[in-house]
């Protein structure tokens, strides 16, 4: 079984975030999804558990931290082509998430990133491994 992430994210109002994600066209899971928590299917593999912080206060002994004042951590997730990358981030913006920096186009490499509702910052990239490969045999 190939291993799978959940990443646990915090949030203050659960029915916005999924409306939010769902406007990017992201589904959730039924069988994990309660008024306190709901998960978010990103792949097969990968899930972010959008939790209310009342709920999300179960889990840790430390301060939940204010995602708009702070960096917590940067959810990276890959796309196939840079054209993914724009279409996932102009549909985070539509759905009124922030830009976090501006776009890095190095060429071989190509990102964009957002932050959502509650300020978690994501980011977009896109990889020619071709010439990531070329590059590294200069």
């Amino acid at each position: 079984m190939p291993t799978m992430i959940f990443v646990n994210l915090p949030v203050k109002n659960l029915d916005k975030s999924i409306a939010f994600f769902e406007a990017m066209g992201y589904s959730f899971n039924p069988q994990f999804t309660d008024e306190t928590a709901s998960c978010l299917v990103i792949s097969d593999t990968v899930f972010a558990m959008l939790v209310t912080e009342a709920r999300f206060k179960d889990f840790t002994r430390k301060p939940i931290a204010d995602a708009n004042a702070v960096t917590e951590v940067i959810t990276a997730l890959s796309a196939d082509s840079r054209a993914e990358v724009d279409e996932r981030v102009d549909k985070a913006m539509a759905a009124g998430g922030r830009p976090a920096i501006d776009p890095m186009d190095l060429g071989f490499m190509y990102s964009r990133s957002f932050q959502d509702l509650d300020g978690h910052q994501w980011e977009y990239v896109w990889m020619d491994e071709a010439a990531m490969a070329e590059q590294a045999s200069a």
